[in-house]
């Protein structure tokens, strides 16, 4: 029997326990309470545990979050020991789907964006709930996807959201040249089992997200009304054209909207025509102040 490995996580909160295989082919699981669990018998034992409060199982992993009671350190390693047990005795740790007795071949195509650096390679099923960025590989601890991609010299940035994947290139490569490699290397990556991102990472990522929106109702109502507008008028426009915009802070001074961009947006030689004529004049329009301007603090 192979011993699992525990790794740590950048949520404190959240373990990993690693098989040396796969332990589930192309889906991610994410269970909150026992109820839940009727497909995961492992799960179910799990929760018997009092400290457990959630467990993924995705790629070759089971990720637990624990409550506050305890401290992993205390009880990590009698975790691994009853996973380690209940495999060992031949345990079930995911019922097979009746659908999925056979690998599902997945599409993938390329689409162009605005920003001539930046392809858009779409996915025939869902990657990812949470838009995540990676500039270099030592960012991409949460996506084995994106490490794999950024060991092709001309992959810059990688931006990942929803069904599709954004890679930005240096100048050294055309498309032309690349976008055949990259398409039928994210479609075997993927059919094969390979996790495109970590949940147990993303999810801690999310939590800092859910903070920060925690702050909404702290918030000018300006501030409150520019967010309302990017979320509902000007995020699935730019998603559409493989990146991300997010809300950085508004001056009620000098009466400017500071904005993120990410994926294709960021870099993009239109994004500047886009932030003064296309938001900037929406925002004007919208909150009757034409005295609004738009910047990206990372353009």
């Amino acid at each position: 029997m192979s011993k699992l490995t525990i790794k740590e996580t950048q949520n404190p909160s959240i373990l990993k326990f690693e098989f040396e295989d796969f332990i589930t082919q192309n889906e991610s699981f994410e269970f909150k309470n026992i109820d839940e669990t009727k497909n995961s018998p492992l799960t179910q034992q799990l929760f018997y545990l009092p400290f457990v409060k959630t467990v993924y199982i995705s790629g070759n992993f089971i990720a637990i979050e624990k409550f506050s009671i305890v401290e992993w350190e205390d009880v990590k390693d009698a975790v691994a020991e009853q996973i380690e047990t209940f495999v060992a005795n031949g345990g079930t740790i995911i019922v097979p789907s009746e659908n999925k007795t056979q690998k599902q071949p997945i599409t993938v195509y390329g689409e162009t964006t605005p920003n001539p650096s930046a392809l858009k390679f779409v996915v025939s099923r869902m990657l990812t709930k949470t838009p995540v960025e990676f500039k270099n590989i030592d960012e991409a601890t949460a996506s084995p996807l994106a490490q794999e991609l950024f060991k092709f010299p001309y992959v810059k940035e990688i931006f990942i959201d929803e069904n599709y994947i954004s890679i930005t290139k240096y100048a050294v490569s055309e498309w032309q040249e690349i976008t055949l490699e990259l398409r039928t290397f994210i479609k075997q990556y993927i059919e094969n089992g390979g996790t495109v991102l970590d949940e147990s990472i993303i999810v801690a990522h999310t939590e800092q997200e859910n903070n920060k929106t925690e702050n909404f109702d702290n918030l000018d109502v300006t501030s409150q009304q520019i967010i309302n507008i990017l979320e509902e008028y000007v995020k699935p426009a730019v998603q559409a054209d493989g990146g991300n915009i997010a809300f950085d802070s508004y001056n009620e001074n000098d009466k400017t909207v500071k904005v993120i961009l990410q994926g294709a947006c960021s870099g993009c030689p239109s994004s500047t025509f886009t932030l003064k004529s296309g938001i900037e004049n929406m925002l004007k329009s919208m909150l009757n102040d034409d005295a609004i301007k738009v910047e990206a603090v990372n353009a």
